[in-house]
């Protein structure tokens, strides 16, 4: 991959400002790959805004161990990019710093938390981003903008110096063009090297009865490229979901406990409402759902043993128009949440479609061997479309 200039990518981000993809832009000069930051991990030199107004306004006195590493590696950082207040939401409609807008239809919500790294990689801001999932934040605006992304398996990826959502769920993880992009962006930032020679076709199977409620272009796209895939017994759905976001709502409640308490009129009504959502779960509450997700998470690693990886949707809905964006957060999270529950790597391909972009995931048990998948999945659907 042949890295992009600074100055074109700063260049890039005057021209298309109207899409709010970038809170701050760098004055860093170099070479090496040109990678855009979500706006919760500390960059020396810049504000650590984490898409909100609360955290001091002064510059970050150290890089968070993340971005050393890609020092290290040469890279340059252009800019922190937009998102969700707090990483706290699914549409990257951000109060403070507007709403970041779909590139394929700026009236269109571009998806969250990790929505401004997303709409980075899809016009060419950045060579990729970094985002960061704690229920599907790297996945949703992946699917939603048409780009590849990769969750890694929890703990991959060091959160140092990363304002947390939920500390029990939070993974960082790259946004890139394409996976042989999203995978290289991966070793660079975790140290893992990763091949993706030889690939060879994958087992792939689909979660039994997990695939519902899609909306006509997703169900159409899905139907594309899930043909002829069997199934495989996961169990129901919805306690995947529901534990993670038991611990995501009482971990997140905790580190927000006293600034919603001293300056709620800080945070924008949805972020708020959700914190106030997890006071009212309990410890006892807490414990149960961790317990649950280490049950679940066997779940997976057995349903995983005679298969390479999963495969379903990334959303069940395209890019929703931003005055329904209160209606979408469970079609949005409806089958990212689970994966973050399980601990699994799961990446996002695009689809083979025309319009507006549809993700598909592919959950698997090792990084490389999920990574080894979707790019096997991605080269055959160019070989079809081609």
């Amino acid at each position: 991959m042949d890295s992009m200039d600074l100055d074109q990518a700063r260049a890039r981000i005057r021209e298309r400002s109207e899409l709010n993809a970038f809170i701050s832009v760098s004055d860093e000069r170099g070479g090496g790959d040109v990678v855009a930051v979500k706006d919760l991990i500390d960059v020396k030199g810049m504000v650590t805004t984490a898409g909100a107004v609360i955290l001091p306004n002064v510059p970050a006195a150290d890089d968070a161990p993340v971005i050393k590493r890609l020092r290290r590696a040469g890279c340059a950082i252009v800019g922190k990019a937009n998102l969700h207040e707090f990483a706290y939401g699914v549409t990257s409609i951000n109060p403070h710093y507007g709403t970041v807008r779909n590139p394929h239809d700026p009236a269109r919500v571009a998806g969250g938390s990790s929505g401004g790294s997303a709409v980075a990689v899809a016009t060419g801001m950045c060579d990729w981003a970094i985002g960061s999932d704690t229920g599907g934040s790297i996945r949703i605006p992946a699917s939603l903008c048409g780009v590849a992304g990769f969750k890694p398996a929890f703990g991959s990826i060091g959160i140092g110096g990363v304002i947390p959502l939920s500390k029990s769920l939070d993974t960082l993880g790259p946004m890139a063009p394409d996976i042989a992009s999203t995978a290289r962006a991966y070793s660079l930032l975790s140290g893992e090297s990763i091949s993706l020679d030889q690939l060879s076709r994958p087992r792939l199977a689909i979660p039994r009865g997990w695939v519902t409620g899609l909306d006509q272009p997703t169900a159409e796209a899905w139907a594309a490229v899930s043909g002829g895939i069997p199934e495989v017994e996961l169990g129901d759905r919805e306690p995947f979901f529901q534990a993670g976001l038991t611990i995501l709502l009482f971990e997140a409640a905790a580190y927000h406990r006293r600034w919603a308490d001293e300056c709620p009129e800080k945070y924008g009504a949805d972020v708020l409402g959700l914190i106030r959502r997890g006071f009212a779960i309990t410890q006892a509450d807490f414990e149960a759902a961790m317990r649950e997700r280490a049950r679940l998470q066997n779940a997976a690693e057995r349903a995983l043993d005679a298969i390479d990886a999963l495969i379903l949707p990334a959303t069940a809905i395209v890019a929703p128009p931003e005055d329904t964006a209160d209606e979408v957060r469970e079609p949005l999270s409806r089958f990212t949440r689970p994966f973050n529950t399980t601990h699994q790597p799961v990446a996002v391909v695009p689809a083979p479609v025309s319009g507006l972009p549809v993700g598909i995931q592919v959950a698997g048990r090792t990084n490389a061997e999920t990574l080894r998948a979707a790019a096997w999945l991605e080269r055959e659907w160019k070989r079809r479309a081609g």
